[in-house]
């Protein structure tokens, strides 16, 4: 079955599956239509905002479909009479059986590492903070469990020594687009053999996971290593951000996000957190083996600044001379 003749279905809600999406369509493919999550009220305003995939796929005039519960017999209905061959899933919903199992060739998952490890919804973030030298993309078929479907295909990508999430996020993104118009080629050629997942583990490998991010996860812990707080910090970055502290001397706590740093190895006596500047061009704390200088930094109500702005508009005679 040539590529341009397979019915595909669409699920996507971020722009992470924006460029899948489009790759798809500048290869020819038939989108028959889009699935993407309900509207939703977002910013200071609450004003209704379209998610990325839906603003793309009604520019490019494709059908929209947004149901609230997947398993609705309205929603379901509807596919079915779109009658797909293959349906594509990049950064979605957690799909039920009734759903993934309606195309003849099946419904396929892009997952932003080399699965099985770093299963999740943050595998991006995750191989960033735990200090990883390679990641990838994967494309697999989706089952009744999470992440954990055969694998149809994989590629591999260095992880750059400064790159932060953000950075990584955008390259993935490019590169698990050619993946998906790969897969979908040859899956309709009928020329992929899934693989179990277990065909990719080395042994009795750990699974590293990475499970959903929330606030609390994101502070700054200073009495770690430089090496662990800096990738902690990278992968963090832009989004949702690292934190720390600022202390008033009259007691209140600022809280500042940081973005960028730069690790200094040498041996001190100081208390982690321990800050340390001129006032003027530089700003660094004390970590368990050394200092972190930091480097771009927004704290709460402000925008990001890099240090020497940032420092231009503050009084750290103000505050106690660590970070909390």
């Amino acid at each position: 079955m040539k590529i341009e003749e397979v019915r595909i279905v669409y699920m996507g809600t971020p722009e992470f599956a924006l460029a899948p999406l489009e790759r798809l369509l500048e290869a020819g493919c038939r989108v028959v239509a889009v699935v993407t999550g309900p509207d939703r009220p977002a910013g200071r305003g609450k004003q209704i905002r379209f998610s990325p995939v839906k603003q793309f796929a009604m520019r490019r005039g494709l059908p929209v479909l947004q149901p609230e519960n997947l398993k609705d017999p309205d929603f379901v209905k509807t596919l079915e009479d779109l009658e797909p061959d293959l349906q594509v899933v990049v950064a979605f919903r957690m799909l039920p059986e009734v759903v993934w199992r309606i195309p003849k060739l099946g419904t396929f998952n892009l997952h932003a590492s080399l699965l099985p490890q770093y299963r999740g919804a943050a595998p991006i973030h995750h191989a960033i903070m735990n200090g990883e030298k390679e990641t990838g993309v994967t494309t697999f078929l989706i089952d009744a469990r999470i992440d954990t479907g055969n694998i149809l295909l994989r590629e591999k990508t260095a992880i750059g020594p400064e790159e932060t999430a953000g950075d990584l996020h955008d390259r993935l993104m490019v590169l698990g687009a050619g993946l998906v118009l790969e897969t979908a080629r040859r899956l309709a050629a009928g020329e992929i053999r899934p693989r179990s997942q277990g065909d990719f583990m080395a042994g009795h490998a750990l699974l590293k996971k990475a499970p959903k991010i929330g606030k609390a996860d994101c502070q700054i812990r200073w009495d770690r290593e430089a090496e662990k707080v800096y990738n902690f910090i990278r992968g963090l970055s832009p989004h949702p951000g690292a934190y720390t502290h600022l202390v008033r001397t009259t007691g209140e706590h600022i809280l500042c996000k940081v973005f960028a740093s730069r690790m200094e190895s040498r041996d001190h006596r100081d208390t982690p957190g321990t800050i340390h500047s001129d006032g003027k061009r530089f700003l660094k704390a004390a970590v368990a083996d050394g200092y972190l200088q930091i480097l771009s930094l927004q704290q709460e109500g402000k925008r990001r600044m890099g240090i020497t702005e940032f420092l231009a508009g503050i009084s750290l005679a103000a505050f106690q001379p660590r970070f909390s």
